[in-house]
């Protein structure tokens, strides 16, 4: 099992000072991981006067102030985005964090909030259909390859981008999506790990282990090659000590990293002192 921190890329973690400083903070502390939403408005009237920061310059910060901790979007909301651009902001961050960039993709939501406010597509379908096609030609792109492309909403003409990513062929991809909606977990059995969110558990609750167990024998069924690495990430929050009667029983359902993540019912989640006290504590300990 891996450990991870989940930070929002809004309230005091819109400031990437606040961002160097707490990936500094996991990396000494023992984690594994430091993961950023990327929201532009996220719930208008929740979020409403809250400052917003760039998720890319912000885990930018982050590589710029770490040597070893894994760095990412969990999640990037695909369609929100044009292919060539996200898969050049990757590759950029790749290269500059040395090979350490997880990419995590998703729907993307609140879709009437995130989308509907400026006038984009708010038909899932169709953000599915960009999402997928969206991820197959950042797969391409990332390869350094020429790519020649005609879907159904992107086109690229005998292209290349260059570099290509460090790690190859390619990042790793997470896809999100609630569980038990059959749908977003196949998409996340074609790639390389599934970051579920459940019904039955908001963000800053653990999961129940019969949903873990449940969904990854969901995706063992839909992956055409089980002999690969895979993770499933969950998370919650957790005590820094005393740990294993939270963690254990995760890690044998399957689950391969746990997302240290503050209740979003209250305000812990956004603020700089909450979130820097528990990572200081480091990763939840299984002695």
């Amino acid at each position: 099992m891996r450990f991870s921190v989940n930070i929002p890329n809004f309230g005091d973690f819109a400031d990437a000072h606040a961002v160097a400083q707490v990936a500094r903070a996991a990396e000494e502390a023992g984690w594994d991981g430091l993961f950023f939403w990327d929201h532009v408005v996220h719930s208008k009237e929740r979020r409403r006067g809250q400052p917003f920061g760039d998720p890319w310059m912000l885990m930018t910060a982050a590589a710029l102030a770490t040597s070893r901790i894994r760095l990412g979007p969990l999640v990037t909301p695909v369609a929100r985005r044009r292919p060539e651009q996200l898969a050049r902001q990757v590759a950029t961050l790749d290269a500059l964090s040395g090979g350490r960039v997880i990419f995590g993709a998703g729907l993307g939501g609140p879709i009437d909030d995130e989308f509907g406010s400026f006038g984009d597509e708010t038909d899932p379908k169709v953000l599915a259909e960009k999402l997928d096609e969206g991820l197959g030609l950042m797969a391409a792109y990332w390869s350094g390859e020429r790519v020649d492309h005609d879907g159904k909403h992107y086109r690229a003409d005998d292209v290349e981008l260059l570099p290509a990513t460090v790690q190859r062929p390619r990042p790793p991809v997470w896809i999100a999506g609630y569980w038990p909606r059959q749908a977003p977990m196949r998409r996340a059995a074609r790639w390389d790990g599934a970051v579920p969110l459940f019904a039955n558990a908001n963000h800053g609750q653990a999961p129940a282990v019969e949903e873990v167990r449940e969904l990854i024998a969901f995706l063992d069924q839909q992956r055409a090659d089980r002999s690969t690495p895979y993770d499933v990430i969950v998370g919650g929050i957790s005590p820094a000590k005393d740990a294993r009667p939270l963690i254990e029983p995760l890690a044998e359902a399957g689950a391969t990293w746990w997302d240290e993540r503050q209740l979003i019912t209250g305000t812990d989640f956004y603020r700089l002192g909450p979130v820097l006290h528990r990572i200081e504590q480091g990763p939840p300990s299984l002695d």
